[in-house]
Order: structure tokens, then sequence, then C-alpha cells
């Protein structure tokens, strides 16, 4: 695999964090987080990108960030 960094800074150094959200109508009106998704960013300029968890699930998001 050759990782060619954040593509805004160059880093090599990117961390995964899950996070949940809203969406619209009812969902939205009683905070019903039902939307799922992987944030990769740059540890070192915080650039991020949104992977929804259920599409990514068998796949490393690292290599989409990097561009693998």
């Amino acid at each position: 695999m050759s990782e060619k960094g954040c593509i805004k800074c160059g880093s090599k150094d990117a961390r995964t964090k899950e996070v949940a959200m809203t969406g619209t109508g009812l969902s939205k009106m009683f905070d019903i987080q039902h939307n799922q998704f992987i944030v990769v960013y740059c540890a070192n300029c915080g650039y991020s990108e949104f992977y929804n968890k259920k599409s990514s699930a068998g796949s490393n998001v690292l290599d989409f960030f990097f561009g693998s």
C-alpha cells in the first residue's frame, strides 16, 4: 500500500472517529441520530472526510482518505 498522505498538507498521520447525526423532519425534532458516519481526519491540519458507516463497514477508510 502506498500512502500518499493528506491531500491538504501531505501528513500521513490520520485518525478516525465515529459520529452520529440527525436527519430531517421528525428525526431532527426528536433528536434521533440514525445517520452514522466514520470521520477520517488529518491529525496535522484537521482536514476531514465523512464515510457512511454502513457502506464502509468492510473497507479500510484510511485507504480512501490517502487515495490508495
